[in-house]
């Protein structure tokens, strides 16, 4: 007889608009239009994408998103998905100070409460690295969970945090971000991007049918600025309708992929 099968599927957006390109040293007007682009035509067309499919999501938003386009970060709220924090301006925290990661804890918690009116119970570095510090930190601040880190692939596992607490890591993986396959960039360092959308679907398939395997959990982080272009959406959109041939799958915001997790381990003990 053969054994039932389950995923989770946690579809991750990290609205960095023009914050990416500020962390890049990019001001100049190009660059910064296409975290314009993320914000006024990528984010709207994936909030129309899962309101269609009655899909949940987790929306992670750096502080300066927030400052410049609370309109539409207000519309996750409202559609009824999840924030998690960003950082500031999408800062890399092994090169902040503790106090400069301290400060950009607090003020990404501080912009996220202010236009969504709900405190972000998850963190995603913006760089998926993190500093002596941090988890620490993550602690000290009552976050419940963290999104940055790779140790396990199908599978949310504990990490330390403090002797008193520890986090819930939702394992992310370069293979499952579009960005290393989409984003092209010439300065300061050089993306190539532009992969066959063919190609990616492919690489994403297979790790859910691996993730379905092993009954465990699907994380797919994407940015509005790089897959909410048309092509790339039709691509996303192929690959959910491929999900939905199977049985036993749910979609989930990470806070409740979390909560199924303790439950879980209540259960073992």
């Amino acid at each position: 007889m053969e054994r039932s099968r389950s995923c989770t599927v946690l579809l991750c957006f990290d609205v960095d608009a023009e914050s990416l390109w500020l962390s890049y040293g990019m001001s100049t007007p190009t660059p910064m239009s296409r975290g314009t682009y993320g914000a006024k035509v990528g984010l709207p067309r994936i909030l129309g994408m899962l309101q269609e499919r009655q899909i949940a999501a987790t929306f992670f938003v750096p502080g300066e998103t927030a400052r410049r386009h609370p309109g539409e970060i207000l519309n996750i709220v409202t559609d009824g998905h999840e924030l998690g924090h960003h950082g500031d301006v999408h800062e890399q925290p092994g090169n902040l100070t503790e106090e400069q990661e301290r400060r950009m804890l607090e003020v990404g918690i501080e912009e996220l409460v202010k236009v969504g009116g709900i405190r972000p119970k998850g963190y995603r570095s913006p760089s998926w690295d993190l500093s002596e510090n941090t988890l620490r930190l993550l602690g000290e601040y009552d976050f419940a969970w963290d999104s940055s880190m790779m140790a396990e692939d199908f599978q949310l596992y504990q990490v330390g945090a403090t002797d008193e607490s520890q986090l819930v890591e939702i394992p992310v993986s370069w293979e499952l971000d579009d960005a290393p396959h989409f984003l092209f960039n010439p300065l300061p360092f050089y993306a190539a991007g532009m992969a066959n959308p063919e190609q990616v679907l492919a690489i994403w398939k297979a790790e859910f049918d691996g993730a379905y395997e092993h009954n465990g959990t699907f994380v797919l982080t994407l940015h509005p600025q790089i897959i909410g272009r048309w092509h790339r959406m039709k691509m996303l959109e192929r690959l959910l309708d491929y999900i939905s041939t199977h049985n036993d799958v749910d979609y989930l915001c990470c806070s409740d992929a979390v909560a199924r997790f303790h439950d879980r381990v209540d259960q073992l003990k």
